[in-house]
């Protein structure tokens, strides 16, 4: 009974705690002063047409920086966790499920469409709405497919700590090339703006959510790999 009191008492304070935001809650007439001067500046400032791009990468860089690293020790921690000898597994025997035939049709008919999305996503998002996050997630999906089609298989962690080390080391040499070159970490105009709505625009923003899209993709794909809990 008193659990039961304690969580309506918990649940009544959360209430009254939100009520005033449902009365001033609202969609408003016109964006405030910050949000106008983004509007208004980032094409000017950087060439890049979505300004969503131009605020991540850059007014709000090192905010990326810390999600990119909060990714990564995700990543660590699930791949130190999920392993065999953490999860009492041995050297179990391996499983014998297979993956039907449809599945596995429709993996070596997606895999190769969804990297090329995910490069898409994260190769536009100056121009385009999409980003690094975004084109890594699809990058992973693809990764997920083929686990899922083939429950034996393996990734070349050799090959993902690679990937993820050499994009790791480029987006921060790309932030110190910005402020070394520019106004500071993280600055795109370290290499020529171009022209707005060009591919080859916006200075060092494709090249920074390239290598956040890969690195992305590398990290999440590992966890995906750990999740199967079948890692030595």
């Amino acid at each position: 009974m008193m659990r039961k009191v304690m969580v309506m008492l918990a649940l009544a304070g959360f209430a009254f705690a939100l009520l005033p935001l449902a009365f001033t809650a609202g969609v408003v007439t016109e964006p405030g002063a910050l949000a106008s001067a983004y509007l208004q500046d980032s094409p000017k400032d950087f060439a890049a047409a979505n300004v969503v791009t131009a605020i991540v990468v850059s007014y709000r860089g090192f905010d990326t920086l810390g999600e990119v690293a909060v990714l990564f020790a995700a990543t660590a921690g699930v791949g130190a966790l999920l392993t065999r000898k953490r999860l009492g597994l041995g050297h179990a025997e391996e499983p014998k499920t297979e993956a039907t035939e449809i599945l596995m049709t429709a993996t070596g008919l997606l895999t190769g469409l969804l990297v090329m999305f995910g490069v898409y996503i994260f190769m536009h998002g100056h121009l385009t709405p999409g980003g690094g996050f975004q084109g890594g997630v699809v990058i992973a999906t693809a990764v997920l497919l083929n686990l899922l089609s083939s429950p034996r298989s393996h990734l070349a962690h050799g090959v993902m700590t690679a990937v993820e080390s050499l994009s790791g080391a480029a987006y921060v040499g790309l932030g110190l090339l910005g402020a070394f070159l520019a106004y500071g970490f993280l600055d795109p105009r370290a290499l020529p703006l171009g022209e707005l709505g060009r591919l080859v625009s916006a200075g060092a923003i494709p090249l920074i959510y390239s290598a956040i899209g890969l690195k992305v993709g590398a990290e999440l794909s590992a966890i995906l790999e750990a999740l199967k809990g079948d890692r030595a």
